[in-house]
């Protein structure tokens, strides 16, 4: 009996690699373009690398967020082509179902608030937006690509107690923006105080995702070695292990074994 043969599997498309990509004419600077754009970049191969990096399993924070399959560095250089967009295409961009679309959202904002001809007018619009429409701002990739630029600069002069509430908030997207915006009072003022105190406000954090930026800011609390011995000898002891795993991950092995001794 002749044995029928498996169809082979088509190969999946490749993710297209892509150059620098010239500045987008006024006109085109749209929230519908950019996604005509970004479709044109799709790939299965870079949609199933993707799906490993995100917990998107019933019940699991990524669960429900559509992926169509874009490489990180064709998205950050399409963001770079749509660099000038408005505000308002902005919040039309951050509507949208698809997560690379939304992350094109948080790439412009972080981008053109780095820009040096950005007036401090336009700044105050993209922090109020990424404020504002936190609802969109759903996952941890589209906190780390806008929260520090658009966040932190913006309160580098100013009070900043919006983060000790964003650091209470229920919403643990919110947390994690309180965490990555004193990333630029770290490494643009070289000062931790701020980041001392949204850590020690968020030491009982439960998400293993946010424990681990937790752990994070903590280690770079380091700058200043001794404020970051004082810390940990203050709050190591209730610190969930995966932060503090993280936060001892640049001491001496001693150093090290002497705090997570002391963890929970």
């Amino acid at each position: 009996m002749a044995v029928a043969k498996k169809a082979k599997k088509a190969p999946a498309k490749p993710a297209p690699r892509v150059a620098a990509m010239k500045a987008v004419d006024a006109k085109e600077l749209t929230a519908k373009r950019f996604i005509e754009r970004l479709k044109t970049f799709q790939s299965d191969e870079e949609l199933r690398k993707i799906k490993g990096y995100f917990k998107s399993g019933e019940g699991e924070y990524a669960h429900g967020d559509k992926f169509i399959g874009v490489r990180m560095g064709t998205l950050f250089a399409l963001a770079k082509a749509f660099v000038a967009m408005s505000p308002a295409e902005i919040e039309k961009l951050m509507e949208s179902d698809i997560h690379e679309a939304r992350a094109g959202a948080m790439s412009i904002m972080g981008q053109q608030a780095m820009l040096r001809g950005t007036s401090d007018a336009r700044r105050k619009e993209l922090y109020d937006l990424y404020l504002r429409r936190h609802d969109r701002i759903n996952n941890w990739d589209l906190v780390d690509l806008a929260a520090k630029p658009v966040v932190g600069q913006y309160l580098a002069d100013k009070p900043r107690d919006v983060l000790r509430k964003l650091a209470k908030s229920k919403n643990m997207w919110e947390r994690r923006t309180a965490l990555y915006a004193c990333l630029w009072f770290i490494m643009k003022l070289k000062e931790t105080k701020d980041t001392e105190e949204v850590c020690a406000l968020m030491i009982g954090e439960k998400e293993d995702v946010i424990q681990k930026a937790l752990g994070g800011l903590v280690r770079c609390v380091g700058i200043d070695q001794p404020r970051l011995h004082a810390f940990l000898e203050k709050h190591a002891a209730k610190m969930p292990r995966v932060a503090l795993r993280y936060a001892v991950e640049k001491l001496s092995p001693a150093e090290k074994a002497k705090y997570m001794a002391m963890g929970r």
